[in-house]
């Protein structure tokens, strides 16, 4: 299983953090470990006292493909879910200013919360208008749409397979919109597609 992440596909997330537009999708990968065990709390790691979430929309890749057309990407997966790509915010920024890899702030063991449901495409009339949410102790910290996308989900999984196998089992974390922050020991964070609760999880 492979995580795979696409980075700044929201603009209003690439302002926020002073980021330039990219010219194509930024890619990074989580490895397996990354995977925040289920009914489990999110541990804020020792080495960061500035964790970030980002809530995003998810694909989970159902066949094997590579060199995948954006024509026939839609035949890749059945099912959307939502997750959160925690990221050890001040650590990425000593590693960015040195012009280091920075999968040490990004792929920590329990940085990768994947929502236990998963929605079948087949529910959404239109995949490229699915709105999303992130709620922090009960507040509304993120909201997204995928029509904000700057890369659509199809776009994504052509470009990924032109440089990636993609198998049975990978998923795709689509990219976070504004309004990333930080966490705090005993926080509440909960998910939604639409009004589906996805995920609801603490963090200590």
């Amino acid at each position: 299983m492979k995580i795979l992440c696409i980075g700044r596909n929201y603009t209003d997330h690439i302002a926020e953090l002073q980021n330039e537009r990219p010219d194509e999708p930024v890619i990074f990968l989580k490895p397996d470990s990354a995977v925040l065990l289920k009914k489990q709390p999110f541990f804020i790691p020792e080495f960061s006292s500035d964790v970030h979430y980002e809530v995003e929309l998810l694909v989970r890749i159902n066949k094997i493909g590579k060199h995948i057309q954006k024509k026939f990407a839609h035949k890749y997966y059945d099912e959307v879910g939502l997750g959160i790509d925690f990221t050890a915010r001040d650590l990425q920024a000593k590693l960015k200013e040195k012009g280091l890899p920075w999968e040490k702030a990004k792929g920590f063991d329990g940085s990768a919360v994947i929502g236990e449901k998963w929605i079948r495409k087949s529910h959404f009339s239109d995949l490229n208008d699915i709105s999303f949410s992130l709620e922090k102790n009960g507040n509304l910290v993120q909201q997204g749409r995928t029509s904000h996308m700057l890369w659509k989900i199809d776009e994504i999984i052509e470009y990924i397979s032109s440089y990636f196998t993609l198998k049975i089992g990978d998923v795709i974390f689509t990219g976070t919109p504004a309004g990333v922050g930080p966490v705090e020991k005993n926080d509440n964070l909960s998910g939604f597609i639409e009004d589906q609760q996805i995920f609801s999880i603490q963090v200590k």
